[in-house]
């Protein structure tokens, strides 16, 4: 899967509409998306069909941005399984630096997440069964 970028926005009207622009002017395809905001600071959680030029778009906007791998975790779908995984993370001394929700099968919800220590955090990501959510 690409990188995911968390991006800092101000919370305001056209914020989202610039970043998106500035992308569509490169050709660059937004894929997955999240995000919102509170006070006057907002973020958005996204990847896109080119890392490079994402990185580029935001560079030269003056954004301020975290870029990493996006790892893999399914979740247990019910109340619980996103505490289960923060906590392992947390317990690990790992931080979660944006999520991205991919999907729903089953039982099981799938995200992207965006850490600040991955050699840690993927062992614990990206466990499958019911021990992982």
């Amino acid at each position: 899967m690409a990188n995911q970028f968390v991006v800092q926005l101000r919370n305001q009207p056209g914020s989202l509409a610039v970043l998106a622009e500035g992308l569509a002017a490169k050709d660059i395809d937004v894929r997955a998306i999240g995000g919102g905001g509170l006070g006057d600071v907002g973020h958005v959680i996204m990847t896109t069909t080119d890392d490079e030029g994402t990185r580029a778009v935001l560079e030269a906007g003056g954004y301020t941005f975290a870029e990493g791998e996006s790892i893999i975790a399914e979740i247990e779908d019910r109340p619980g399984g996103m505490a289960r995984m923060a906590r392992e993370l947390s317990d690990a001394g790992v931080n979660i630096r944006g999520h991205l929700f991919l999907g729903r099968w089953g039982d099981r919800a799938m995200l992207g997440f965006v850490v600040d220590k991955p050699e840690i955090a993927r062992p614990i990501l990206e466990r499958k069964g019911p021990s992982a959510g």
